[in-house]
């Protein structure tokens, strides 16, 4: 009995210890209100999609900070907002942060990019949007406007 209680406590006491040192070497670029994406577990607001591939996740997120939508590709952003602008006013205020991940993200460092300023390029999408945002203007680049036009001249 003696060696369990030790195993029990010594597990208790090391916790705290494990879960700081799980964290120690990560980077994170997530900006301050961005709320964590359960990557394969968190869904997209507009299709229901899993939301697992990083280059092209999306998350808006309206001034009171628990209005809170994630997506899985920018077009599904784009359309949901222009779907919902009615009951999600908040949406289409400047004051929304809408933040897409850019395409050169990796696991292990997740770039995230202010979704009205990024640059959009041709880029095969996870609902075939085919839109992947860049903080550079690579060739063949659009700006958000126009990359929007065409999602929604898409969806007609």
């Amino acid at each position: 009995m003696t060696n369990r209680r030790f195993f029990l406590t010594a597990g208790f006491a090391l916790t705290p210890l494990a879960v700081a040192l799980s964290a120690y070497g990560r980077t994170s670029n997530w900006p301050a209100g961005l709320h964590p994406i359960k990557w394969g577990r968190d869904t997209c607001t507009h299709c229901g999609m899993a939301i697992s591939d990083r280059r092209f996740a999306v998350e808006m997120c309206g001034a009171r900070n628990d209005d809170f939508l994630k997506f899985d590709d920018i077009g599904c952003a784009v359309s949901w907002q222009h779907d919902k602008a009615k009951d999600y006013p908040w949406s289409a205020e400047p004051t929304t942060r809408f933040w897409v991940a850019d395409i050169a993200s990796t696991t292990d460092d997740m770039i995230w990019l202010d979704a009205r300023a990024a640059h959009y390029v041709h880029k095969a999408s996870p609902m075939g949007y085919n839109f992947g945002a860049s903080a550079q203007p690579l060739a063949g680049a659009v700006d958000f406007q126009t990359m929007r036009e065409r999602v929604l001249a898409k969806e007609q």
